[in-house]
């Protein structure tokens, strides 16, 4: 079995879990979630838990069998908590700003670059830090890759954005082959 695929989802108060048939619905105090399970995996809400089952050892069926059991899980805890990723911008002059639902960047290319804010998404700015926040796990951190490749971090300097805690391996340059 599965070690992931078999623990229960233990369903917190004010999040309501609808199965019907092959389709899952979360909804909670933050947003409401959806998911479509394979049809061999079969998914049962009992007495506040969720259990995800699967009709065989097939290699098939025990890789949907811990995905689809994830999945779940992260829908119940996005609508309960939500999910927070956190960037940080750095290099001389690089800075971002919001006003309303637009984010601006400027990033040391001759033009600001403009995004907005995904359906589902808040993007918030303080100082040199960019906080995605969401109940969707995918949606969050896609979007803050998609922040990120606006302006990956320079080897050399480090300048650009990373995520906050990203250890960055610079190199020494010329001047180190030298010594």
């Amino acid at each position: 079995m599965s070690r992931i695929g078999r623990m229960p989802i233990v369903v917190p108060a004010g999040v309501d879990v609808k199965i019907d048939g092959q389709h899952v619905t979360v909804k909670g105090g933050k947003a409401e979630l959806s998911l479509d399970v394979h049809p061999d995996i079969t998914v049962k809400l009992e007495d506040g838990q969720i259990t995800v089952t699967r009709p065989s050892d097939d290699k098939n069926h025990r890789s949907l069998h811990g995905l689809t059991r994830a999945l779940i899980q992260n829908m119940v805890t996005g609508v309960h908590e939500g999910f927070t990723k956190t960037l940080e911008i750095n290099g001389v002059g690089y800075r971002a700003s919001k006003a309303g639902n637009k984010v601006t960047f400027n990033l040391g290319y001759s033009h600001p670059i403009e995004m907005v804010e995904p359906e589902g998404i808040t993007i918030d700015v303080k100082d040199n830090q960019v906080i995605v926040q969401g109940a969707d796990k995918q949606l969050v951190g896609e979007t803050a890759a998609k922040i990120r490749s606006l302006r990956v971090p320079d080897v050399y300097k480090g300048k650009g954005i990373k995520y906050a805690g990203e250890h960055l391996i610079i190199k020494e340059g010329k001047t180190g082959a030298k010594k």
